[in-house]
């Protein structure tokens, strides 16, 4: 879904019930991986900007949960770990057919391989 909203927090709010808790866990895990990262809305969600550069985000879509880890590199080292029933990718967006596709743990591992990324964002 794409948000007019000014905030992540204001964002969080207008997103269907079932995903929330998911989503809110996303951001908490962006928040504490993301050091020196800026938070903040683009192209309607929540975008995580470093040097003024979209590394990371996520959003509601209206067929699934998108998080997008725009580092090519961090992508493909990642490739067999995002198999599976339920979620598919492409070039820098991991789509979850639903909220209890989300592996936290591989999340967690995509957030701190972004930060140590120096590859070519997409």
């Amino acid at each position: 879904m794409q948000s007019k909203a000014r905030t992540v927090t204001e964002y969080l709010l207008e997103v269907p019930e079932e995903r929330k808790a998911v989503l809110k866990k996303i951001r908490a895990l962006c928040r504490k991986h993301l050091k020196g990262f800026k938070e903040t809305m683009q192209y309607g969600g929540p975008v995580y900007q470093r040097d003024g550069v979209a590394e990371v985000g996520f959003a509601s879509q209206k067929h699934f949960i998108g998080l997008y880890i725009l580092r090519t590199d961090v992508m493909q080292a990642h490739a067999d770990q995002l198999k599976g029933a339920g979620i598919s990718r492409g070039k820098g967006c991991i789509r979850y057919s639903k909220p209890e596709r989300v592996d936290f743990t591989v999340v967690e591992s995509l957030l701190k391989a972004t930060v140590r990324s120096e590859g070519q964002v997409c």
